[in-house]
């Protein structure tokens, strides 16, 4: 085995991304879920071909199949006994003990040993997809069969991308959160802590510490519920089981032209996939459930006198009461198709979808940037400072430093998510008709490490965030070396209330304020705006206002920071630490050691 050491590790897995996040993207998981949809594949086509052969299974020959195949197709049986290709009247595609087999191996999981079999496989087919199902066939000798029985390789992938970018995407989504959380604490505690402003990183009018902190996390908070609330919301998306070109022409013929077995087919598949398999509990749980929550809506609607509404509700209970396990089902398989998979597919889900996942990735990493400059900025000015460890070394060659190393990684690992974006676009457009293979080794790169590169920064941010040190002195000392200049628009507002001509005043402000100014960047002296404007006669109606206690308050250049702030946090922080409170206690540590 080569030994680490001499090969190249991605710094991704090394030093940034969270165990959880690699365990998502790693090997053993996506074969374990490659094995979960050939699990369900087979379980699917056992139970919708089960009655075949039998007295139950009465149905009307199709017109492909003609009016003797329902009785004649028991002369064509498969090798292995099972029901033949043209109706299965011998017994079901799939038998109940290939399915289990099949679950008893892919319940344990794939081994090391397995992974390596498959590897072998693969250097000898040169396909991964069937070298995995060779390798899981050689566990599974009754089921070896029946495994991929009517799939192309994008059946299994496509959904297997799918059901791991929608876990990696909620796991990202969890970590906006905290690090949202996390600013929303900090914001909080510096609350009413003037600071001076910049615009064009110019001296600007001033707000607080904890609006600016705050605003960090709106904006964070801006992406997370815009974008993220969209294409993975609350429920998962599938490509489905289309076939090789998207047109099922596969499952059509397993299942002799009959398209609504094919439908009830993919359902089928998608609902055990989502953890919802059919049966009598979950019928029996749906009808309780279901007839409960009319229950409390005819309560309301007789309470209000709404008879017409109270009518329809009844109607309602009378259905669910009568629905059949049958009708269930169908009901079901359906909603699963209408609202869980794409409309219509070529190959693979449509690659376009992947340029919507990585921008929402993007997204965050552009606040992010943004936020970790800003601290940057701010440390430069001894404003901020990020977490520093007792024994931490800043510099190999200047000891005194203290630099704000982990805001500097954000800023590299975020930079490198939003170019990763153009991977995506440039995939999706280059897709030739129904399909081509050039997707594939682009996106065994950018999708992974777009999420652990983000994963990585995120609980960066947690870290800079949980911990930053605000130093209050030098806060206020550099807004106060400022404050004279800020006051000016204040004094001239006052003035033109007592008769002064604005424009007038205007000038006077910006000739004595050029001239504070060269004084103090020229000359290292301090800031004497003040009393020019005191010995200005065109100020006398102010004189009374131009003292300390009066202009020198930087609470009172801060307009509505604070109140702003507050409602803030009382409408976006508090109800989202409730949102994700059992999410975020499942996150894990954020240090990487590094």
């Amino acid at each position: 085995m080569t030994n680490p050491n001499d090969t190249y590790t991605s710094p991704l897995a090394s030093r940034n991304a969270s165990p959880e996040m690699l365990r998502l993207w790693s090997p053993r998981h996506k074969f374990n879920t490659w094995r979960r949809i050939w699990l369900a594949v087979a379980e699917a086509q056992y139970e919708v071909t089960k009655d075949w052969g039998s007295e139950a299974d009465q149905r009307t020959p199709t017109v492909r199949e003609g009016a003797e195949s329902i009785g004649s197709s028991a002369k064509n049986p498969l090798p292995d006994g099972r029901g033949s290709l043209d109706h299965g009247a011998s017994g079901p595609l799939v038998t109940k003990e290939q399915v289990e087999e099949l679950r008893a191996v892919v319940e344990r999981g794939i081994s090391d040993a397995e992974m390596v079999r498959a590897s072998e496989l693969e250097r000898e087919l040169r396909h991964d997809v069937m070298a995995h199902v060779h390798c899981l066939g050689e566990q599974c000798p009754k089921a070896k069969a029946i495994i991929h029985l009517g799939c192309t390789s994008q059946d299994v992938v496509c959904n297997a991308d799918l059901l791991i970018l929608r876990a990696a995407h909620k796991q990202i989504e969890a970590k906006a959160a905290r690090a949202i959380l996390t600013l929303g604490e900090t914001s909080a505690k510096h609350l009413a802590l003037a600071t001076l402003g910049f615009t064009h990183y110019q001296p600007a009018q001033p707000t607080t510490v904890g609006r600016r902190v705050g605003e960090w996390a709106a904006n964070l908070d801006l992406v997370r519920s815009e974008r993220f609330q969209t294409f993975f919301n609350d429920w998962q998306m599938f490509r489905g089981f289309r076939g090789a070109t998207g047109t099922q022409a596969s499952f059509l013929q397993l299942f002799n032209a009959d398209s609504s077995v094919v439908d009830e087919f993919e359902g089928r598949v998608l609902l055990l996939l989502e953890n919802r398999p059919f049966n009598a509990v979950n019928f029996q749980r749906w009808k309780e459930e279901a007839s409960a929550s009319q229950r409390r809506m005819l309560a309301m609607s007789e309470g209000m006198g709404e008879t017409e509404k109270a009518a329809k509700v009844r109607a309602r209970l009378d259905r669910i009461a009568n629905t059949t396990e049958e009708e269930y089902v169908a009901d079901q398989a359906d909603s699963m198709l209408r609202y869980h998979t794409f409309d219509l597919t070529g190959q693979t889900y449509p690659r376009v979808t992947d340029t919507f996942i990585l921008a929402d990735l993007a997204s965050v990493a552009a606040v992010l940037h943004k936020i970790a400059t800003d601290i940057r900025l701010l440390s430069n000015r001894k404003e901020l400072d990020e977490p520093f460890g007792k024994n931490q070394i800043g510099s190999s060659a200047m000891p005194y430093k203290r630099n704000p190393m982990k805001c500097e990684r954000i800023c590299g690992l975020t930079r490198f998510v939003m170019n990763l974006v153009g991977n995506a676009y440039d995939t999706a457009a280059t897709q030739w008709l129904e399909r081509t293979l050039d997707d594939s080794s682009n996106r065994r790169l950018s999708l992974p490490e777009s999420f652990l590169a983000l994963d990585g920064a995120l609980d960066l941010m947690h870290e800079v965030a949980s911990g930053l040190v605000v130093n209050e002195a030098m806060v206020r000392k550099n807004l106060m070396a400022e404050l004279p200049f800020l006051a000016t628009e204040n004094i001239m507002m006052e003035a033109v209330k007592l008769g002064g001509d604005r424009q007038d005043l205007h000038e006077k402000i910006r000739v004595h304020a050029q001239a504070a100014g060269m004084r103090v960047k020229q000359e290292g002296l301090d800031n004497d705006l003040i009393e020019r404007l005191r010995q200005d006669p065109a100020f006398a109606s102010v004189h009374h206002l131009l003292t300390e206690d009066q202009l020198l308050d930087p609470m009172k250049y801060v307009g509505r920071a604070v109140e702003q702030t507050e409602r803030f946090i009382a409408e976006v922080i508090e109800p989202l630490r409730e949102h994700y409170g059992d999410e975020l206690s499942e996150l894990g540590s954020s240090d990487r050691g590094v």
